[in-house]
């Protein structure tokens, strides 16, 4: 794949704009960080050469300045809500997270609960928190939350909430998800530290939409499949335009709690910063874009690759037919069809030419394309990573690098004594028995080496895999998708 984003620029230009905000509020920051800090695979996806952990090597340049604070809604805990892309709920998440930071060298100084209401499943790990060491806050619903804007700002409002004591000039307020409380943790902050006299101010970093790109770029739209079930839509931001005679792009959240904020910082501390959603930004990507063309092509197919997780987490029950009729909509604007996906082109054809068994297909770094078939000792996810790895390494696909007397033992542990009915193996059953193949046979060694350059390839299967193919894909870096059906008609898929 092209690269069309410098990673290096990044990290200089945008630890220089937030140092730059820093002293525009005499030394103190509160920046609420939207999206994913250090696993953000979709913008590394369509902004080739941007790094999943950018960001948070981006605060690691910062460190002597930074501190994290991690917020989560109570009642997420309550509904033990799960981060879709991980499996986790958004509790563990947070666990997760703080490991995460401290092991990039961040401060992590505190949680803060936002919604609380003595929700039993939240105190308890409040409590858990707290014998870990965490310093643990909580805030309160607030009634009329955002739109009453005298009860939030008042003593019954953000009043209630506890402070949370920071010690650094920028405080970075991340979260699992989405609704989370970001934005109302660094605005109760605000009306705390101002009742001390401490001047502070509030920022906003998310990486998409690019304010300036086009409201259209595919990079934009991309983005706009990928919240097709938060319902969110790009937007010229009208009070930008207004105040600076600029175009510039937001989406539909911000732009509609923009007078809300507004307002409330007027009732904090006398007068609102901003003019605008996008004055809030810090976002410096758009200026780190090096190869236009290479991120629109990306962003193409990121949305094609949209389409099809949403069809099948639609027919798993996840998704709604909304989102899937939103990213249709997106195509049709950008003349796309699932057709543009050559893995699944070829994931389909090679199921077809063996009676419609299950086939997948990974797309290889130089272009080539191979694909699996289902057999009696492999299933068909299984088979197209032995075959990728064969072909990486320059061998013949007909070459057996396990010998089946290492397959049936295995096959017969899985039927025999574990009690399960499908004797092919899995995908992380292949890898170990590749691995063990490795020990004895250098051609198996040779085809071990070759895992690591399947990151970033394209792979689709002609049916819905099970859990844990789809984590060993996801875990090699794989971009995997799935035609939405699933391999028998059973009720219940593990």
């Amino acid at each position: 794949m092209k690269l069309g984003f410098d990673n290096d620029a990044y990290i200089k230009r945008q630890s220089e704009q937030i140092k730059k905000r820093i002293g525009e509020f005499g030394g103190k920051l509160y920046l609420e960080f939207g999206g994913k800090l250090f696993d953000d695979y979709h913008a590394s996806r369509v902004l080739p050469g941007f790094a999943p952990d950018v960001k948070v090597q981006m605060l690691r340049s910062m460190s002597e300045q930074a501190e994290i604070v991690v917020a989560i809604n109570a009642g997420d805990i309550a509904k033990n809500k799960i981060r879709g892309d991980l499996g986790i709920p958004y509790d563990v998440d947070v666990l997760r997270l703080i490991d995460a930071f401290r092991d990039f060298g961040l401060y992590v100084g505190s949680v803060v609960m936002t919604q609380f209401e003595e929700q039993p499943a939240a105190v308890a790990f409040e409590e858990r928190l707290a014998r870990l060491g965490l310093p643990v806050f909580r805030h309160y619903r607030i009634e009329g939350y955002p739109y009453d804007v005298r009860r939030i700002v008042s003593e019954e409002g953000y009043g209630r909430n506890q402070y949370v004591k920071t010690t650094r000039p920028l405080v970075v307020v991340t979260a699992p998800g989405p609704g989370s409380g970001k934005m109302a943790t660094c605005l109760s902050q605000l009306y705390h530290e101002h009742l001390r006299g401490v001047t502070a101010g509030y920022a906003k970093f998310e990486t998409f939409p690019i304010w300036n790109l086009p409201l259209k770029h595919p990079v934009n739209m991309a983005y706009e499949a990928a919240t097709a079930d938060l319902s969110d839509v790009n937007m010229i931001d009208p009070y930008h335009l207004e105040a600076y005679g600029v175009s510039t792009v937001n989406y539909n959240r911000d732009i509609e709690i923009f007078p809300v904020l507004a307002a409330m910082f007027e009732r904090i501390s006398g007068t609102c910063p901003y003019k605008s959603p996008t004055d809030m930004g810090v976002n410096m990507a758009g200026y780190c874009i090096v190869d236009d063309e290479a991120c629109r092509e990306a962003s193409r197919a990121e949305i094609v690759r949209r389409w099809y997780a949403t069809m099948t987490d639609c027919k798993k029950g996840r998704a709604g037919e909304a989102a899937v009729k939103k990213i249709e909509s997106i195509m049709n604007q950008m003349g796309l069809s699932p057709e543009d996906r050559a893995v699944a082109v070829a994931a389909e054809q090679r199921s077809a030419q063996t009676d419609d068994q299950p086939a997948a297909a990974i797309e290889l770094p130089d272009g080539r394309i191979v694909t699996g078939k289902t057999s009696e000792l492999l299933g068909a996810s299984s088979a197209a990573l032995l075959n990728a790895v064969k072909a990486l390494a320059g061998m013949e696909k007909s070459l057996h690098l396990i010998p089946p007397p290492v397959i049936e033992p295995i096959q017969q542990l899985k039927t025999g004594l574990l009690g399960n009915h499908n004797p092919r193996l899995h995908s992380d059953e292949v890898l170990v028995a590749l691995a063990v193949s490795a020990a004895s046979n250098p051609k198996a060694a040779e085809a071990m080496a070759q895992l690591p350059l399947l990151r970033g390839c394209e792979a689709h299967a002609s049916v819905i895999l099970s859990q844990v193919d789809e984590e060993v894909y996801r875990r090699l870096g794989l971009n995997l998708t799935c035609t939405p059906h699933y391999q028998t008609s059973k009720l219940y898929h593990k």
